[in-house]
């Protein structure tokens, strides 16, 4: 706790630079706050003021406001704190008021956070908290350090805090990044590095919501060097198609100051001046649309009208959509694969094959591990090919018990055996007759099974139980396993045999985890649920970033049900982050330092929070029990799964008491 003493000495310290103030420089900065927290806001030094907090309704307000800068900064924001956590610094992103909207920081240290303020929903608006970095910045608009004392109030002078604002296209404030830690070495010159980073990561956050603000225009990217154009892009200018400029971003503001074409200065409710590229340079836009095509490293020099300064340009173009009445050139047929994944590398290159597959005459074995949509894959192969007005059969091999998966799988004759059905039964690989049979869980099949399979497989007809004539079937097979075929053949629990008969092809689906499309994946669930309850709810960038930062160990399967159980028991039209499973909103953050207790602190709550009983139950289903197996596609430890049997009263079947 701050002594009387000390609180002395920091008050004469600023009485004194305010009686001899430095003329320039980050010590003017810091006087000229010093100088509004007495004279404008009546703060006194000698009284610190405790952390202060808005309440939860609030906050919620705030981060609504802030929700599409959110969903943009979050990658910037677990970045920064990835680099600076083990230096014992957290992050905080407040909004342009000051109110934290986002945090990253050790969860042992929580407490603590708390009590200084370096927490979620805090107020450092310089009329409460005093000089201090996001307060200042706010109120100078420019990138700082405020080390110990430079603080206003003595309960801050223990804290170092590094800042820089993150400006709109249109240059009004949008939000300030914040990095702070409880120690530091006593020098000023300690924190140069941390504020060249802070700049650096707000730069990058706030050209994304650029890039992705005018995503509909083409962007001009500008630099004074041809090898880092495309790499730094240090100049943003969006335009129309005939050049009328949009918006530009900070950088690029300057250099249309400095070539002579004046814009709004900030905090102006003037719109962007309407500049046309050619004002900038010296240039046609026709030539400035037809960069992409110019080079083969797609750049091209121009000088400035102004200044005459040689700058390099490359172009985003917008995406293109076909206009009214233009036949589209892709192959439709390909919609159903194309579904299932954006822009992740592997998932493109595993679509790019399936589409070659789809109409081949050979069988396919899709492999993943659980829930990472083997059958969605299967039924997007059938839906894509010639078979579409053909069945679709699925079955799962795991799920079937062994006494009745053979005849539903081959069907039966009347009277075959005791209990079958006065009419016979035509069986599963006959109802998929000209179209396609998936078999899901297929390393499960008993021996036995698997060489009356091969026989179809290789005869490409089927032997009902009790028939003597067999029935000539037309089928492609989709296989699908979470298991190492390989090494069960090894084992001598999975044919080798069939196993070559069934990889005619194989098809990988990464775990969701690996995914670089997550964010795609969540939209189009959500909105196929919304669709099923005739719902419009919306997911509020709290949510969403919360869910992109889970590592999602039972794959897309735990993702549809995180959401679907979001949808059931959220209140009103939008879903917050409190309103999904507890696992979601304290799960690890999705990168390997998780491990080492960096949590995404967006709720308060339990050190431990429990699984969903349902969740947990059909996990120790799915392995038979084997604890092992749940606690690997879980992330947790075999002692936690116990823990959280005992708890959810889960019973192991061999010690329920006998009936």
């Amino acid at each position: 706790m701050t002594t009387t003493l000390s609180q002395r000495q920091h008050v004469e310290t600023i009485l004194s630079a305010l009686a001899n103030p430095a003329p320039t420089g980050e010590e003017a900065l810091i006087e000229r706050s010093w100088k509004r927290c007495i004279d404008r806001y009546g703060l006194d030094p000698s009284r610190p003021s405790p952390a202060r907090y808005v309440p939860g309704s609030t906050l919620r307000e705030h981060q609504d406001q802030a929700d599409a800068l959110l969903q943009v900064a979050r990658a910037g924001v677990e970045q920064l704190y990835r680099q600076v956590a083990p230096l014992g610094y957290v992050v905080l992103l407040t909004d342009a008021r000051g109110i934290a909207v986002q945090f990253l920081g050790a969860k042992s240290d929580q407490r603590e956070h708390q009590r200084t303020g370096l927490y979620l929903g805090s107020d450092w608006s310089e009329s409460h908290a005093g000089t201090c970095a996001v307060g200042t910045c706010i109120h100078e608009r420019t990138a700082l350090t405020c080390h110990h004392s430079d603080h206003f109030s003595a309960h801050h002078i223990q804290l170092t805090c590094t800042a820089a604002p993150v400006f709109d296209p249109h240059g009004q404030l949008l939000a300030v990044l914040d990095i702070s830690a409880y120690r530091s070495p006593t020098g000023k010159e300690s924190q140069t590095f941390a504020l060249q980073l802070v700049k650096y990561t707000a730069k990058m956050i706030e050209d994304a919501y650029f890039l992705q603000r005018y995503g509909d225009r083409h962007i001009v990217c500008l630099d004074r060097s041809r090898e880092f154009v495309q790499i730094n892009r240090r100049y943003l200018l969006a335009m129309e198609e005939d050049g009328t400029l949009v918006a530009a971003n900070t950088a690029g503001r300057k250099l249309l100051r400095h070539h002579g074409l004046p814009l709004p200065e900030a905090g102006e409710a003037r719109p962007f001046q309407a500049w046309n590229v050619r004002d900038l340079l010296d240039s046609e836009v026709e030539e400035i649309l037809a960069i992409p095509h110019h080079s083969d490293d797609r750049v091209q020099a121009f000088h400035t009208r102004r200044h005459r300064e040689i700058h390099f340009a490359t172009l985003i173009e917008p995406p293109r959509r076909p206009s009214v009445g233009q036949p589209v050139s892709r192959d439709s047929s390909l919609a159903p694969l194309e579904a299932l994944a954006d822009d992740d590398p592997s998932m493109r290159d595993t679509l790019t094959r399936a589409a070659r597959l789809r109409n081949e005459p050979i069988n396919i074995l899709v492999v993943g591990e659980t829930g990472t949509g083997k059958e969605r894959m299967a039924r997007a192969l059938h839906d894509a090919s010639r078979r579409r007005d053909k069945p679709f059969v699925a079955i799962n091999c795991a799920a079937m018990p062994e006494s009745l998966i053979e005849s539903e799988l081959f069907g039966y004759e009347p009277g075959s055996f005791t209990g079958a059905r006065s009419k016979g039964m035509k069986g599963l690989i006959v109802q998929a007759d000209g179209g396609t049979l998936f078999l899901d869980e297929i390393g499960d099949m008993p021996l036995q099974l698997q060489t009356r399979l091969l026989r179809v497989l290789a005869e490409q007809e089927v032997l009902p139980i009790g028939a003597s004539r067999p029935i000539k079937v037309d089928l492609r097979v989709v296989a699908a396993t979470h298991r190492d075929l390989r090494e069960r053949v090894q084992t001598g629990s999975f044919r080798e045999d069939l196993f070559y008969r069934l990889n005619g092809a194989s098809l990988r689906l990464p775990p969701l985890r690996e995914r670089a499309d997550k964010g795609y994946l969540i939209r189009r669930i959500f909105a196929e649920l919304n669709e099923q309850r005739g719902s419009r709810v919306r997911l509020r960038g709290d949510a969403m970033s919360a869910l992109l930062a889970y590592p999602w160990p039972g794959n897309i399967r735990e993702l549809h049900n995180a959401l679907h159980f979001a949808l059931a028991t959220c209140e009103g039209d939008e879903i917050v982050v409190g309103d999904l499973p507890e696992e979601c909103v304290h799960g690890r953050l999705a990168h390997p330092g998780a491990s080492q207790g960096m949590t995404l602190l967006a709720a308060t709550g339990p050190s431990e929070p429990p699984i969903q009983q349902d969740l947990l139950y059909r996990a120790l289903c799915r392995h038979h029990w084997n604890i092992s197996a749940v606690a690997r596609e879980l992330g947790l430890s075999r002692p936690t799964i116990y823990r959280r049997m005992k708890r959810l009263g889960i019973v192991p079947p061999n010690q329920q008491p006998a009936s």
